[in-house]
């Protein structure tokens, strides 16, 4: 690590890193919520007659099929946000890649 350049680079790479890490916590965050909805979902579709749906602190009596439609909602944006992470976790890889390979050939010589 002679110079200075070098040294910017190997900080980019511990900033990627910390990136990354915070994208896996929110990917899990996600799976999590994802799971609970599906669960959920599931349970839905045992009843006919009415469920209950939280609703700023309050239970709420609803038609199964209005909070299960709401449920897929959720399901959808969460689906997005999952792929969205995903594709900054495969762009912050190939920019650690790419630093790495110039500082071990900067080191090299």
């Amino acid at each position: 690590m002679a110079d200075k350049e070098t040294q910017k680079k190997v900080e980019k790479l511990h900033l990627i890193e910390e990136n990354f890490r915070n994208i896996l916590t929110q990917k899990q965050n996600l799976q999590i919520q994802l799971l609970e909805i599906e669960n959920a979902i599931n349970e839905l579709d045992k009843v006919s007659d009415y469920a209950y749906k939280l609703v700023g602190g309050i239970m709420v009596q609803m038609k199964p099929q209005d909070i299960k439609t709401d449920l897929i909602s959720k399901k959808e944006i969460i689906d997005i946000k999952l792929n969205n992470l995903e594709k900054q976790e495969n762009k912050l890889k190939e920019e650690s890649n790419s630093i790495q390979k110039e500082v071990l050939s900067t080191l090299k010589e």
